[in-house]
């Protein structure tokens, strides 16, 4: 849905889901035990805990692989800073 044109009021609703009709069709096709459908190629889901392909690189070599720039912007904006300490009043924690 495109943005509202300059002087036009935006829709004041929520977000759109799915109609009526079809929150009925989907709650009465999981109510009825149909499967799920198929994931694309026909492959199954792998099992968490079970070896899928070659094993995995040690994690050293995977971040090695990342480019230096890269792991500096995610390490700041991703990592936690303590900039400063301070008390915090008793009251102002939720009890």
């Amino acid at each position: 849905m495109p943005p509202p044109a300059p002087g036009e009021a935006a829709e004041e609703s929520g977000p759109v889901g799915p109609s009526p009709e079809e929150e009925a069709a989907l709650l009465a096709e999981e109510q009825a035990g149909e499967p799920a459908p198929a994931l694309p190629g026909g492959s199954k889901p792998a099992a968490l805990g079970t070896e899928s392909g070659p094993p995995l690189p040690p994690l050293d070599e995977l971040v090695a692989r990342i480019p230096a720039p890269t792991r500096e912007l995610l390490d700041e904006l991703f990592r936690a800073r303590f900039l400063t300490v301070r008390r915090i009043p008793v009251s102002a924690l939720k009890h």
